[in-house]
């Protein structure tokens, strides 16, 4: 949230170890630019019955006189039952909010009879309706099935509050909705929408994380009915619409009243062993902040590092119309690849009817999205090779494919960690989606960000993601190269390329 003058973020910490445990609090950072941060003291941690067991995940709600709320995830004593928690800065005039009470009508809800004692969690950023009424949704499983939900809530005054007959939305088949978010979004432009806004310019986002992912439908919600028409649903398959097809969870999204727009933040976990976690001494991270903002289509939402993020940047290297032949690499030299922003667009020659193009009927998505796949490709794999040694023997392709799909083609984006790393004990994966751009129409685009051991990647100007962990053993540092690549047979034209070094961003503790 953003409060006089600084971004806050709160996030869930342990402080006793880097890994999971019986006990989590609410670590506390904050900035003025999102990329440069300060970290505090925690902002809480268990003290009362009702929390004593953690302080889990929640949201920061702005109240119309500007006082800040808290509502979190209790576990309370003594079978850990997770309740919902009201808390609210000591002093409001305090710009970095460095203290937090709980007042004593805690806690605010209670799992219904319905819902498991472990199944009702991570209320969101609450909004309020025509009625001056308050809603906030709250994550949740029905007891005994695998049926998901968002539980309605409704208050007068914040303290009181009272559920809603019906879920805002509910799946049977995606088992417990953890992190739940619901926000507008405009139809028209990138501006954002504070979350109470509900008028004919907007249109809304339900947000879920299950199964590993983070997925969302677009609708259209009315405050008077508590109906929410979603244009789709969710289906705990790939056809969901999805923020991250890599790694990424649990994300929260905010209205940053200062630039007016939607900003989202996803938490990154760790892909290498337990051990390595304790050997570097943390564990986790959040992504870069995204602005998000509807497609003209209507259809998806799109994403894009924010732009504070290229103050950061520092050597530049371009080039234009480079031709990458087939079975071809080209080095990007004059940057420090392993901390780097690249953004490139590929040209295709024109795509013939009768060419043996790979077509996405014929195959399955570990086919299409496996870069060392090569069944009847024409064009691709091409792209980009990233934290990769020398010898290549260490690699992470970004890479791009194109298929038939009908009477047209699309373009595969796939992320290939098979070769990240040199190491054992580290889970190396693909991942892939169906970029929904026409190549025949379309350049095909993509920047990366690029930070040791994470790769964000984003084509076609932010409609897909995929975000990735990876530990290289040799291309670290100096030692990390930076590729250009075509496994085709056929040429494709690197249009434009523009890549940047990137300074390390400062974080300090309690330097305030």
């Amino acid at each position: 949230m953003y409060y006089k003058g600084f971004y806050h973020m709160f996030y869930q910490h342990n402080p006793l170890a880097p890994e999971f445990n019986d006990i989590i609090i609410w670590g506390h950072s904050v900035s003025q630019d999102m990329v440069n941060w300060i970290q505090l003291e925690p902002a809480l941690f268990p003290t009362e019955p009702f929390d004593r067991n953690s302080c889990w995940s929640g949201s920061a709600t702005i109240l119309p006189d500007g006082k800040p709320v808290i509502m979190y995830t209790g576990l309370h004593e003594p079978n850990r039952q997770q309740v919902t928690v009201i808390a609210e800065p000591k002093d409001v005039s305090d710009p970095l909010l460095r203290e937090w009470v709980k007042p004593k009508y805690n806690p605010v809800m209670l799992p219904p009879d319905d819902i498991p004692f472990d199944g009702f969690r991570d209320p969101t950023t609450a909004w309020q309706g025509q009625d001056g009424k308050w809603r906030v949704l709250v994550g949740a499983r029905q007891i005994d099935t695998e049926r998901g939900m968002a539980i309605l809530y409704h208050s007068d005054d914040f303290v009181q509050w009272t559920r809603h007959p019906v879920p805002l939305l509910a799946s049977q088949d995606t088992g417990m909705w953890e992190c739940p978010d619901f926000f507008p979004v405009s139809i028209t432009g990138k501006e954002g929408a504070d979350t109470s806004v509900n008028n004919a310019s907007v249109k809304h986002v339900l947000k879920s994380s299950f199964g590993g992912h983070d997925c969302y439908v677009i609708g259209t919600y009315s405050s008077e009915t508590e109906e929410f028409a979603a244009d789709s649903e969710f289906t705990n398959t790939s056809a969901d619409l999805r923020y991250d097809h890599g790694t990424f969870y649990a994300s929260k999204a905010f209205f940053d009243s200062v630039k007016n727009r939607r900003i989202n933040w996803g938490w990154v976990i760790e892909t290498d062993s337990k051990e390595d976690d304790f050997q570097k001494g943390w564990s986790g991270l959040l992504s870069l902040p995204r602005e998000i903002w509807l497609d003209t289509s209507g259809k998806r939402l799109i994403q894009w590092p924010i732009e504070e993020i290229n103050n950061l940047r520092t050597r530049q290297v371009t080039l234009d119309n480079k031709e990458l032949k087939g079975s071809s690499i080209l080095e990007i030299s004059g940057i420090t690849a392993s901390q780097a922003d690249v953004e490139v667009t590929f040209d295709l020659p024109v795509l013939e009817e009768n060419s043996q193009i790979l077509d996405s009927d014929q195959v399955d998505d570990a086919v299409l999205f496996d870069r060392d796949s090569l069944v009847s490709c024409v064009y691709g794999p091409f792209g980009l090779l990233a934290l990769a040694s020398s010898d290549l023997s260490e690699q992470t392709a970004i890479f791009f494919k194109i298929i038939r799909c009908g009477n047209g083609y699309s373009v595969i984006m796939g992320s290939d960690e098979k070769k990240s790393s040199l190491r054992d004990n580290i889970k190396k994966s693909t991942h892939g989606t169906v970029l929904d751009i026409d190549p025949r129409h379309e350049k095909i685009s993509l920047r990366c960000l690029i930070d040791h051991s994470i790769i964000e990647s984003y084509g076609a100007g932010g409609r897909n993601v995929i975000t990735s962990r990876v530990y290289p053993n040799l291309a670290i540092g100096e030692a990390a190269k930076l590729y250009m690549f075509n496994d085709g047979t056929r040429s494709v034209t690197m249009s434009s390329l523009e890549a940047w070094s990137m300074r390390n961003a400062e974080v300090n503790s309690n330097a305030i």
